[in-house]
């Protein structure tokens, strides 16, 4: 199955998660970190999640899900260990033309979420597809321990030259981009290893 890799502006968009154990909890940070205004539909919430319910970080529908909760989403999340729950979400989402990921089961998904490392503005995704997502954890976390910790401060400083290159209506080649950072990157990594 293919995917194309896309990353997606929820800043204030209306999400809904269906499930509220561990996987939901997990799904849901990762919306509210990107900005979604988040429902969780589930009878039961984990501690985590009963917190933010309290403090309306989250909206918590306290009870099954029921056909309709979905409606103006912008995109759905099943995080439940029920399939028939799982393809019911699912017809209503492609009914309603709402983008659904159903946690751990691929073939339910019009999305897939990857593991993701974040170094300030700088993410990087990691997926397989829905094949291995534990292959995708093991991967992000190589590349964590191997990437250089100043790369979020590398980040921030090459948004700002491209915000003054663009003021100043010039436009360097990717070349020069390229060389320009991979030298920075090069420095940077030479100063963290003390050389």
């Amino acid at each position: 199955m293919g995917f194309y890799p896309v990353f997606v502006d929820l800043r204030g968009r209306p999400c809904v998660v269906v499930g509220g154990g561990s996987i939901a909890e997990r799904k849901v940070r990762g919306l509210r970190d990107a900005g979604a205004v988040v429902t969780v539909v589930a009878p039961h919430l984990t501690p985590a999640l009963a917190a933010l319910a309290e403090t309306a970080e989250i909206r918590h529908l306290a009870r099954a899900y029921r056909s309709g909760d979905i409606a103006g989403a912008h995109l759905a999340i099943v995080a439940v260990d029920d399939p028939t729950l799982s393809a019911r979400v699912l017809m209503e989402a492609r009914r309603r033309r709402i983008w659904l990921n159903a946690a751990d089961d691929p073939e339910r998904c019009d999305f897939i979420l990857p593991a993701v490392l974040r170094r300030g503005p700088l993410a990087i995704a990691v997926g397989t597809g829905g094949e291995s997502p534990a292959l995708s954890r093991v991967v992000r976390d190589w590349l964590d321990a191997e990437l250089p910790g100043e790369l979020a401060a590398l980040a921030s400083a090459a948004a700002a030259v491209r915000r003054q290159v663009r003021a100043a209506h010039r436009a360097p080649s990717p070349a020069a981009w390229r060389t320009a950072l991979e030298r920075e990157i090069a420095a940077r990594l030479t100063r963290s290893l003390g050389a």
